[in-house]
């Protein structure tokens, strides 16, 4: 019975995929030993590294796929998505994006969901989703998969996901923000932090009812979420969270239905 050769592969990783990489090799090469020719994706996971943040494969200097067979004596490069630099020619990994931003987020980002909903972006979030779960509705319903457990990139059937690097709900906003560029389809206000409905303008007297006295006194412009009925206006938070706002995208002429209020 013969023995598997046992062959040996140089790797490097460029810029954030550095983060799924033990200290000694982030930015730097390294050697891999392996038997057989195994897929290079497979590789790269057993690495730590998710398929769903690598958008090139540089086998030799040649752009590769996931499938490539590794072979003894490779030098392989593993780049992120690029932002800026010009490389159309080569053989890009990641599925095209998609044509709508929707996001699924995992049961750890309950905050950043209310942020995401509060700027207008199609979210859904339960604190009872299992993986599983979210991975048939992100495949599903063709939404991005943000979550804090690389495991869960590395399944098969997903093909657009984030891990979140930061543990802090606004820095892991402006991760969000930043990663997908969406500064220019921020629209305030749109829909309800609780449940992802789109929210509406109301006439004030076919809410009257369900409102406060002291509201009924102050307030004339209400807007209610057409799929759980939340009651939204200007209210005292408003400023607060138009600041916040700016400091995201600049100053805009915001919608103006602003604090949530529970009724």
């Amino acid at each position: 019975m013969y023995e598997q050769m046992t062959n040996r592969a140089d790797f490097r990783f460029y810029e954030e995929l550095n983060d799924f990489l033990p200290e000694g090799k982030r930015k730097t090469t390294f050697s891999l030993i392996f038997k057989g020719n195994p897929a290079v994706k497979d590789v790269i996971e057993s690495i730590g590294v998710p398929h769903t943040e690598v958008d090139l494969i540089l086998a030799n200097s040649k752009s590769v796929d996931f499938f490539y067979q590794l072979k003894n004596g490779d030098i392989v490069s593993v780049y992120p998505v690029f932002e800026s630099l010009d490389i159309s020619s080569a053989a890009h990994l990641r599925a095209k994006p998609l044509r709508r931003t929707k996001y699924i987020l995992d049961v750890h980002l309950g905050k950043l969901a209310n942020y995401l909903r509060m700027l207008g972006f199609d979210t859904l979030y339960r604190n009872n989703y299992h993986d599983s779960r979210i991975v048939s509705i992100a495949v599903a319903e063709k939404r991005i998969i943000l979550t804090r457990d690389v495991g869960m990139l590395k399944i098969k059937e997903v093909t657009h996901g984030y891990w979140i690097r930061s543990q802090d709900p606004k820095k892991q906003l402006q991760e969000v923000i930043n990663r997908f560029d969406l500064k220019s389809s921020i629209k305030p206000f749109h829909r309800c932090m609780t449940c992802n409905g789109i929210i509406e303008k109301v006439n004030k007297e076919s809410i009257r009812d369900d409102l406060e006295e002291m509201t009924k006194k102050h307030y004339n412009d209400f807007c209610r979420c057409g799929s759980c009925g939340k009651i939204y206006w200007q209210g005292s938070h408003y400023d607060k969270m138009k600041r916040f706002i700016e400091d995201l995208q600049g100053p805009k002429d915001l919608m103006w239905t602003s604090h949530i209020h529970d009724l």
